[in-house]
């Protein structure tokens, strides 16, 4: 994956390489997502995935962005139910078989929804950056023969609306903006000191439904989990999380558990792990990252045949809000699965754009037509508040 470094772009295979200068020039480590910590591990414990980091320089050779590449396999059986009208269409244009995956370059975070894989410093023109980050991927690709030869595609990932003025500037490059599901969002009260405020804050009907919830789920024992008992924890939260994963609509690649080693030793009370028992069996697991004043939920295990019963889905997001609410926190990004019901909770939709381009120019003129019709599930949205 060796590449040359340009005027304006740097190229680096490993987190490591990466001169510390560079980091002192970004002043991005304040977020987590763009910290070596952070990087280092999700890097440590891919090895299936290719990782290339991209560092774009002004005219003073002085680095002003940074985008984290990567390199997967995307398989055709990763596009659940959901999706049967662009996994007809795949299939159709040849653009994914069932038994060769389509090489996908990401420009983004593979792992977590949102804005997570660039970061471009706040004085400089946003768009031009935008531009320079298409022409560096191009480069990056064009110039080496491997990939030259294997990448199929490539993805850039979740926007925001607010953005766009920005990564519209992609258009020009031929890629294709699509919506995809929305990260559920939930701004916490400043009223809110202790879960009993979030409770009294709504409307009756939700109160009575979280009341059932901690009824139905009042045999469960949380837990932490800890640098010192996770090893022991991880197969069964390996089991739980490949149940969540395999029922998933649409899936870039699965996470190995075994980076949550990596997180609790790096970012100790920053990460969240919590383990959801049943008597002694282990029912299911959240984990969450603290960023600066929010809380990112992130991959959850469930047994799904306990799940009603016990209430242990709706039991987690509530728990979500009790980490936030006593770390004092201004907003939870719950991610985009399982729309409505993180709705009755009290979030909001933040629609997400990605943008998708196929290196074949035909098949890509094609791919525009039918990613225009690509919409998020539609749900119904609940208002739980009471109003001010």
């Amino acid at each position: 994956m060796f590449c040359k470094h340009t005027n304006t772009s740097l190229f680096y295979n490993s987190i490591d390489e990466i001169p510390a200068n560079i980091w002192e020039e970004l002043q991005c480590e304040t977020n987590v997502y763009f910290s070596r910590l952070f990087l280092k591990s999700i890097e440590k414990n891919h090895p299936k995935i290719d990782f290339c980091y991209l560092i774009l320089l002004n005219k003073e050779h002085k680095a002003i962005a940074f985008s984290t590449l990567q390199m997967v396999d995307f398989h055709l059986k990763a596009m659940q139910k959901d999706f049967n009208i662009l996994k007809n269409l795949c299939t159709k244009l040849r653009i994914l078989k069932e038994h060769k995956p389509l090489k996908l370059l990401i420009s983004g975070n593979t792992f977590v929804s949102g804005e997570h894989g660039l970061v471009i410093n706040q004085k400089e023109n946003k768009p031009k950056v935008m531009k320079a980050l298409a022409e560096g991927i191009n480069y990056f690709v064009t110039n080496n023969k491997t990939l030259k030869n294997t990448i199929d595609a490539f993805l850039m990932k979740d926007f925001e609306e607010e953005s766009l003025f920005i990564t519209n500037e992609l258009k020009k490059f031929s890629y294709h903006p699509f919506s995809v599901e929305p990260n559920m969002q939930l701004k916490l009260d400043k009223n809110w000191l202790q879960f009993d405020d979030y409770l009294t804050a709504m409307k009756t009907k939700f109160r009575v439904k979280a009341k059932k919830a901690f009824q139905l789920s009042k045999n469960l024992r949380i837990e932490e989990i800890t640098e010192e008992n996770i090893i022991s924890q991880l197969p069964k939260m390996t089991l739980l999380y490949n149940k969540v994963a395999d029922n998933a609509d649409f899936n870039l690649g699965k996470f190995n558990l075994e980076t949550y080693i990596d997180f609790k030793k790096k970012l100790k009370e920053n990460y969240i792990l919590k383990a959801f028992y049943l008597e002694d069996q282990m029912v299911g697991f959240l984990s969450g990252i603290i960023n600066k004043k929010e809380l990112d939920a992130h991959f959850v295990g469930i047994d799904y045949e306990l799940n009603r019963t016990y209430a242990i889905y709706q039991r987690m997001l509530y728990e979500y809000i009790t980490i936030a609410i006593s770390k004092e926190l201004k907003t939870i990004n719950f991610g985009r699965t399982a729309s409505e019901i993180k709705s009755s909770v009290g979030a909001t939709p933040q629609n997400l754009t990605m943008y998708l381009r196929h290196k074949k120019t035909i098949t890509n003129k094609i791919l525009k037509l039918f990613l225009q019709k690509v919409e998020p599930t539609p749900f119904q949205q609940k208002f739980p508040f009471k109003k001010n």
